[in-house]
């Protein structure tokens, strides 16, 4: 058989609250849709519904903005009290132009509004902040579904980012769990007998991207699995390995 994978959007999954049991809606609603969680699968949860469970939605009414704030957003039609959240929640601002915001997360990533957004959130004037530490969401999940379906999985958490040199976004992997999130071909030769000497791929956001095909942005799928990927278990898996080093990014 030639190398194949398939990927199957979890369906009939409730509105994520504070408190909910990811993974066991997971786990029942795909036993329910008749594609049960197996052995080997990654699931790609969206960042969203990880957000709404551990309280990271936020009513801005709640919010004082700041004179930076207020400054930064004046004609452009951001809400100053959502500024002002994106400030609170970046270690550092990268670039601001035209009421846009690029900033770098306490996580080390680099992204429009510290990845706070007001999609897919019920009620006026709520945003969702990324989860406190994305790693260990998805470990939880990990845990969590080989306790309750008795089989190992691989998790992804994925957000959508914008990248620099290209148009529109992507889904990308903001956590992981139970997979090395990098392939090395460093020291490997290529078909030709070409030797591979700086080739990483970075598979973790292969997969957030390969799952985004089946949940989207508005068809009320949190979760993918992916299957007959054939992916290196790593117990101590982390984002951390996703973002490049500081000494060697040419763009800071």
């Amino acid at each position: 058989m030639p190398p194949q994978i398939s990927i199957i959007g979890i369906e009939g999954m409730p509105e994520a609250k504070p408190g909910d049991d990811i993974a066991a809606q997971i786990v029942d609603a795909a036993r329910n849709q008749g594609t049960p969680i197996e052995g080997g699968d990654v699931l790609v949860v969206t960042q969203k519904i990880v957000s709404k469970t551990e309280g990271r939605v936020i009513s801005i009414e709640d919010i004082e903005p700041s004179p930076l704030a207020i400054s930064i957003t004046e004609g452009h039609r951001r809400d100053p009290r959502h500024t002002e959240l994106i400030l609170r929640e970046s270690r550092r601002i990268v670039r601001m132009d035209r009421g846009v915001i690029i900033s770098e997360t306490y996580h080390g990533f680099n992204c429009a509004n510290a990845g706070i957004d007001a999609s897919n959130i019920p009620g006026e004037g709520t945003v969702a902040l990324l989860p406190v530490d994305p790693d260990a969401s998805a470990r939880g999940i990990r845990e969590s579904v080989k306790r309750l379906a008795g089989v190992d999985v691989a998790v992804v958490i994925s957000d959508t980012f914008g990248r620099p040199w290209r148009s529109a976004a992507v889904n990308v992997a903001i956590g992981v769990a139970g997979i090395n999130p990098l392939l090395s071909y460093v020291g490997q030769e290529d078909s030709h007998g070409n030797m591979m000497y700086t080739t990483v791929i970075n598979i973790a956001d292969e997969l957030a991207a390969t799952a985004e095909l089946v949940t989207g942005k508005v068809l009320g799928v949190p979760v993918a699995v992916i299957r007959g990927f054939a992916y290196e278990p790593m117990e101590d898996a982390s984002n951390q390995a996703l973002i490049r080093d500081p000494d060697k990014d040419l763009f800071r």
